[in-house]
Protein backbone atom coordinates (compact mmCIF):
# COMPACT_ATOMS: atom_id res chain seq x y z
CA UNK A 1 0.00 0.00 0.00
CA UNK A 2 1.08 3.54 -0.94
CA UNK A 3 -0.29 7.02 0.27
CA UNK A 4 0.50 9.03 -3.14
CA UNK A 5 2.99 10.92 -1.24
CA UNK A 6 6.02 11.36 -3.44
CA UNK A 7 9.58 10.94 -2.50
CA UNK A 8 11.22 11.57 -5.50
CA UNK A 9 11.61 11.37 -9.34
CA UNK A 10 13.50 9.07 -10.63
CA UNK A 11 15.05 8.30 -13.97
CA UNK A 12 14.54 4.84 -16.33
CA UNK A 13 17.89 3.79 -17.48
CA UNK A 14 17.42 0.10 -19.18
CA UNK A 15 14.29 -2.03 -20.58
CA UNK A 16 15.76 -5.26 -21.17
CA UNK A 17 13.46 -7.97 -22.53
CA UNK A 18 12.95 -11.20 -20.00
CA UNK A 19 10.07 -13.97 -20.91
CA UNK A 20 6.90 -12.21 -21.57
CA UNK A 21 7.77 -9.50 -19.80
CA UNK A 22 11.03 -6.71 -19.48
CA UNK A 23 13.13 -6.17 -16.42
CA UNK A 24 13.17 -2.32 -16.06
CA UNK A 25 16.30 -0.34 -14.10
CA UNK A 26 15.49 2.53 -12.92
CA UNK A 27 18.14 5.24 -11.10
CA UNK A 28 17.24 6.91 -7.35
CA UNK A 29 18.96 7.30 -4.06
CA UNK A 30 16.39 8.13 -1.66
CA UNK A 31 14.01 5.09 -2.18
CA UNK A 32 17.19 3.06 -1.56
CA UNK A 33 18.38 4.10 1.83
CA UNK A 34 16.52 0.98 3.27
CA UNK A 35 15.69 -1.09 0.22
CA UNK A 36 15.19 -4.61 0.48
CA UNK A 37 14.99 -7.52 -2.05
CA UNK A 38 11.00 -8.27 -3.04
CA UNK A 39 9.75 -4.71 -1.70
CA UNK A 40 7.42 -3.00 -3.34
CA UNK A 41 8.15 0.71 -5.00
CA UNK A 42 5.39 2.84 -6.64
CA UNK A 43 7.14 4.32 -9.88
CA UNK A 44 4.25 6.68 -11.48
CA UNK A 45 1.69 4.67 -9.96
CA UNK A 46 2.85 1.39 -11.13
CA UNK A 47 3.72 -1.05 -8.00
CA UNK A 48 6.50 -2.91 -9.11
CA UNK A 49 8.80 -5.50 -6.77
CA UNK A 50 12.73 -4.42 -6.24
CA UNK A 51 14.73 -7.56 -7.36
CA UNK A 52 18.01 -6.13 -7.56
CA UNK A 53 19.39 -2.97 -5.92
CA UNK A 54 22.93 -1.52 -6.14
CA UNK A 55 24.18 2.18 -5.14
CA UNK A 56 22.61 4.02 -7.86
CA UNK A 57 19.42 2.15 -8.16
CA UNK A 58 17.11 -0.78 -8.83
CA UNK A 59 15.97 -3.31 -11.16
CA UNK A 60 12.23 -4.88 -11.23
CA UNK A 61 10.45 -7.08 -13.02
CA UNK A 62 7.48 -6.20 -15.16
CA UNK A 63 4.93 -8.67 -16.76
CA UNK A 64 3.58 -7.92 -19.80
CA UNK A 65 -0.09 -7.28 -18.33
CA UNK A 66 1.41 -4.50 -16.50
CA UNK A 67 3.09 -2.97 -19.83
CA UNK A 68 -0.19 -2.43 -21.80
CA UNK A 69 -2.43 -1.54 -19.41
CA UNK A 70 -0.32 1.56 -17.99
CA UNK A 71 2.15 4.36 -19.30
CA UNK A 72 5.29 1.82 -18.99
CA UNK A 73 4.81 0.69 -22.65
CA UNK A 74 5.98 4.62 -23.80
CA UNK A 75 8.98 4.71 -21.07
CA UNK A 76 12.43 5.28 -22.54
CA UNK A 77 16.01 5.42 -20.96
CA UNK A 78 15.53 9.33 -19.16
CA UNK A 79 12.07 8.83 -19.10
CA UNK A 80 11.73 10.46 -15.47
CA UNK A 81 9.64 8.76 -13.41
CA UNK A 82 7.89 9.44 -9.47
CA UNK A 83 9.21 7.25 -6.48
CA UNK A 84 7.45 6.12 -3.14
CA UNK A 85 8.30 3.50 -0.69
CA UNK A 86 5.26 1.07 0.66
CA UNK A 87 3.75 2.73 3.40
CA UNK A 88 4.93 1.39 7.12
CA UNK A 89 2.46 0.48 10.00
CA UNK A 90 2.07 3.44 11.46
CA UNK A 91 3.47 6.29 9.11
CA UNK A 92 0.61 8.98 8.34
CA UNK A 93 -1.54 8.84 5.70
CA UNK A 94 -1.25 12.03 4.17
CA UNK A 95 -2.57 11.16 0.92
CA UNK A 96 -5.27 8.69 0.72
CA UNK A 97 -4.88 5.07 -0.14
CA UNK A 98 -3.37 3.83 -3.26
CA UNK A 99 -2.40 0.28 -4.15
CA UNK A 100 -0.24 1.13 -7.01
CA UNK A 101 -3.03 -1.07 -9.70
CA UNK A 102 -3.22 1.13 -12.71
CA UNK A 103 -6.99 1.38 -13.76
CA UNK A 104 -6.36 3.67 -17.20
CA UNK A 105 -3.98 5.64 -18.79
CA UNK A 106 -5.66 9.11 -19.43
CA UNK A 107 -4.12 11.40 -21.93
CA UNK A 108 -3.57 15.30 -20.93
CA UNK A 109 -5.98 17.25 -22.46
CA UNK A 110 -5.31 21.06 -21.25
CA UNK A 111 -2.67 22.72 -19.15
CA UNK A 112 -3.27 26.04 -17.53
CA UNK A 113 -0.82 27.41 -15.74
CA UNK A 114 -1.60 30.30 -12.88
CA UNK A 115 0.47 32.75 -10.78
CA UNK A 116 1.77 29.63 -8.64
CA UNK A 117 -0.93 27.08 -9.09
CA UNK A 118 -1.29 25.01 -12.45
CA UNK A 119 -4.66 22.89 -14.01
CA UNK A 120 -4.43 19.88 -15.39
CA UNK A 121 -7.18 18.66 -17.47
CA UNK A 122 -7.74 14.93 -18.24
CA UNK A 123 -10.23 13.03 -20.56
CA UNK A 124 -11.76 9.74 -18.32
CA UNK A 125 -12.14 6.28 -20.62
CA UNK A 126 -15.78 5.14 -19.82
CA UNK A 127 -14.51 2.20 -17.66
CA UNK A 128 -13.36 4.73 -15.01
CA UNK A 129 -15.33 8.05 -15.42
CA UNK A 130 -17.74 7.09 -13.14
CA UNK A 131 -15.35 6.24 -10.16
CA UNK A 132 -14.31 9.75 -10.39
CA UNK A 133 -16.29 11.87 -8.19
CA UNK A 134 -15.92 16.32 -7.18
CA UNK A 135 -13.66 16.70 -4.53
CA UNK A 136 -12.76 12.91 -4.31
CA UNK A 137 -9.41 11.34 -4.30
CA UNK A 138 -7.55 10.47 -7.42
CA UNK A 139 -3.98 8.81 -8.28
CA UNK A 140 -2.51 10.40 -11.37
CA UNK A 141 1.17 8.60 -12.13
CA UNK A 142 1.48 7.74 -8.49
CA UNK A 143 0.54 11.50 -7.48
CA UNK A 144 -2.69 11.37 -4.83
CA UNK A 145 -4.40 14.41 -5.30
CA UNK A 146 -7.70 16.03 -5.23
CA UNK A 147 -10.49 16.22 -7.87
CA UNK A 148 -11.16 20.14 -8.60
CA UNK A 149 -13.70 19.79 -11.40
CA UNK A 150 -15.02 16.94 -13.17
CA UNK A 151 -17.54 16.61 -16.16
CA UNK A 152 -18.97 13.42 -18.08
CA UNK A 153 -15.76 12.51 -19.79
CA UNK A 154 -13.00 14.64 -17.80
CA UNK A 155 -11.53 15.73 -14.57
CA UNK A 156 -9.38 18.35 -13.56
CA UNK A 157 -7.15 18.61 -10.60
CA UNK A 158 -5.30 21.48 -9.17
CA UNK A 159 -1.46 21.53 -8.83
CA UNK A 160 -0.01 23.40 -6.04
CA UNK A 161 3.96 24.60 -6.21
CA UNK A 162 5.08 21.89 -4.41
CA UNK A 163 3.42 19.18 -6.51
CA UNK A 164 4.46 20.57 -9.60
CA UNK A 165 8.41 21.12 -8.48
CA UNK A 166 8.67 17.64 -6.97
CA UNK A 167 6.85 15.62 -9.09
CA UNK A 168 6.85 14.91 -13.25
CA UNK A 169 3.44 16.27 -13.01
CA UNK A 170 4.95 19.83 -13.29
CA UNK A 171 6.44 18.81 -16.69
CA UNK A 172 3.15 17.26 -18.49
CA UNK A 173 2.00 18.84 -21.50
CA UNK A 174 -0.67 18.61 -23.71
CA UNK A 175 -1.07 15.39 -25.39
CA UNK A 176 0.87 12.72 -22.22
CA UNK A 177 -0.28 10.39 -21.33
CA UNK A 178 -0.64 9.44 -17.18
CA UNK A 179 -1.54 6.12 -15.12
CA UNK A 180 -4.91 6.86 -13.60
CA UNK A 181 -5.71 4.63 -10.21
CA UNK A 182 -9.15 5.50 -9.22
CA UNK A 183 -9.95 5.56 -5.13
CA UNK A 184 -10.37 2.05 -3.76
CA UNK A 185 -13.36 3.21 -1.52
CA UNK A 186 -15.34 3.94 -5.23
CA UNK A 187 -14.56 0.82 -7.06
CA UNK A 188 -15.63 -1.49 -3.98
CA UNK A 189 -19.08 0.25 -3.84
CA UNK A 190 -19.22 -0.26 -7.70
CA UNK A 191 -18.68 -3.80 -7.61
CA UNK A 192 -21.32 -3.70 -4.88
CA UNK A 193 -23.93 -2.42 -7.03
CA UNK A 194 -23.00 -4.47 -10.20
CA UNK A 195 -23.41 -7.71 -7.49
CA UNK A 196 -26.75 -6.11 -6.29
CA UNK A 197 -28.50 -5.50 -9.72
CA UNK A 198 -27.12 -8.64 -11.08
CA UNK A 199 -29.59 -10.53 -8.27
CA UNK A 200 -32.86 -8.07 -8.80
CA UNK A 201 -32.48 -9.12 -12.41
Amino acid sequence: MFTGLIEEVGTVVERVASGDGERITISASLVLEDLSHGDSIAVSGVCLTAVEKNDDGFVADVMAETIRHSSLSRWAPGTKVNLERAAAVGDRLGGHIVQGHVDATASVLAVTPGDKWSVLRLNLDDSIAELVAMKGSICIDGVSLTISSVGRDWCEVSLIPETLSATTLGTLSEGDTVNIETDILARQVQRMLELRQSVEV
